[in-house]
């Protein structure tokens, strides 16, 4: 009898089939309305035959697609297995990104650190708002009195070190100010794992993801799960050594004149606690930068 011939490893960086496969996985079959077949499952999420079957694809398709044998896909066979999948629209994106299908455009070049000087004029009239520049990495190009009282001494910090995911995960100071730290550092994972779609060949971001990777097991194991997400409406507390807990609206907007930077702000509700600890901090901060 003539042995199997043995299956083909993952070809090296195959993002494309790694996400299908994790999403695979996280899907049970009742969330995917498949009857039970009474076979013992292995594992949880779905088999290859199921994913095909919802997608009206053949089972060597999905096999050679998650194995990195192939990334030239139909937009109709994507927005099958998006559907089969129940991807959200975050995550349909970035599926559109991984593959070969994805709209052409010239290569992303990675952010430029100059910031303009009225951005940097900005930030310094808004002394009841924290709030910072940032590229799509996450470094902190710029920021005001405010976004430092709140967060860090960025100007402390060795300029590769002024990277907002990084000090989440490495900085002890950083991370105990999160109420909910895992909340908020799962979140910065699925960012970054977006911007890494689409923009793979910047080496300082391949960096901040070995670094990462490297010296902290959390990030690993969130990395691991091809969890992806943009930009979006966001709430934070933190629990400030200084002011206590503070809920606070996060503020993204786009920056029209460097496509790669973005201005994040922080408020707090209206005529809440959070406002009048965000005031006492602000003034603590501005009394000890004049003495």
């Amino acid at each position: 009898m003539t042995p199997a011939a043995p299956t083909p490893a993952p070809a090296p960086g195959n993002e494309l089939g790694e996400f299908l496969r994790a999403r695979r996985a996280a899907l049970t079959p009742e969330r995917a309305g498949l009857p039970d077949d009474g076979r013992l499952r292995r594992v949880p999420g779905l088999r290859r035959e199921e994913l095909a079957q919802l997608a009206h694809v053949s089972i060597d398709y999905v096999v050679r697609l998650e194995q990195g044998r192939t990334r030239r896909v139909s937009r109709p066979v994507l927005d099958a297995l998006a559907d089969a999948l129940q991807l959200a629209p975050d995550e349909r994106e970035y599926l559109l990104t991984l593959a070969d299908v994805a709209p052409t455009a010239a290569p992303r070049r990675p952010g430029r650190p100059e910031v303009a000087p009225g951005l940097r004029q900005l930030l310094a009239t808004m002394p009841d708002v924290p709030a910072m520049i940032l590229n799509r990495r996450m470094d902190v190009l710029a920021w005001n009195a405010g976004a430092a009282a709140l967060l860090t001494d960025f100007a402390a910090l060795p300029g590769p070190e002024r990277n907002l995911i990084r000090l989440t995960f490495l900085d002890e100071d950083v991370r105990a100010r999160y109420a909910d730290w895992p909340r908020a550092a799962r979140a910065c994972v699925a960012v970054l794992r977006m911007e890494a779609g689409r923009a793979p060949d910047d080496p300082a971001l391949a960096a901040l993801i070995a670094e990462l990777t490297d010296r902290d097991r959390d990030f690993r194991t969130w990395w691991a799960t091809h969890q992806v997400r943009g930009p979006r409406q966001l709430t934070k507390t933190y629990h400030h050594p200084l002011a206590g807990p503070l809920t606070l609206d996060v503020h993204q907007f786009s920056v029209d004149t460097h496509p790669d930077q973005q201005l994040i702000a922080y408020t707090p509700p209206p005529d809440s606690p959070s406002q009048e600890a965000l005031r006492f901090l602000l003034q603590w901060s501005s009394t000890a930068h004049t003495r």
